[in-house]
């Protein structure tokens, strides 16, 4: 088994996946959609959005798989962000470099994988929409063009959700912000009276 290289742009590449915070995030109805489409038009019974960071690749969506990650060296799908371009494998028993891949040989039981690159933000690569199937299959420039389209769309959802994620950040600071006000304002207004309370004795006294 040949494990997948180190892209050159790695610290570059993985600020950008972290950057997205969607990393072990709840299930998503927006990418399972998605998934569920990429498996539909394929006629693939696995259909993931996988995405690749220092150890492992995480599945945003996983329809037809149970696990939900596996380690980056088992990974196909690192393969394809290493050359940072579509990996197409249309029979892994024919491939030196899976075909001893457990993933091969035991379960999922890959013979066919096709992953295309997710560049949502700075064109980094930062994983894969990917087709898999248990027997070999044939995939035509057509397939290449339509699975292209899906990733395209696979990053819209990636850059919506980061937006999200900044919007509600900005949300929290400023509700952070406007509870330090009103403690504040209302240290202010405790002051005030306790001084307004002095000067009242101070002038009760003198008198």
């Amino acid at each position: 088994m040949q494990a997948p290289d180190t892209p050159q742009n790695e610290t570059q590449r993985l600020a950008a996946l972290h950057a997205l915070q969607v990393l072990d995030t709840p299930l998503d109805r927006a990418f399972e959609r998605m998934t569920q489409l990429a498996r539909d038009l394929f006629d693939v019974p696995i259909a993931l959005v996988s995405l690749v960071d220092e150890e492992r690749q995480w599945f945003k969506s996983h329809q037809g798989l149970e696990i939900c990650e596996t380690s980056r060296e088992l990974s196909f799908c690192a393969h394809a962000v290493a050359i940072d371009a579509p990996l197409i494998i249309e029979d892994t028993l024919h491939d030196e470099r899976f075909i001893d891949n457990p993933l091969v040989e035991g379960l999922p039981r890959i013979r066919f994988y096709a992953g295309y690159p997710l560049r949502p933000t700075d064109g980094m690569a930062i994983g894969t929409l990917c087709l898999i199937d248990r027997q070999p299959r044939d995939f035509s420039p057509r397939d290449l063009k339509l699975l292209e389209s899906l990733a395209g769309q696979v990053e819209e959802l990636l850059r919506q959700h980061k937006l999200q994620m900044q919007l509600t950040d900005t949300a929290h600071r400023m509700q952070k912000e406007q509870n330090l006000l009103k403690v504040l304002h209302q240290g202010i207004t405790d002051y005030q009276a306790l001084m307004s309370g002095k000067r009242l004795w101070t002038f009760l006294v003198e008198a």
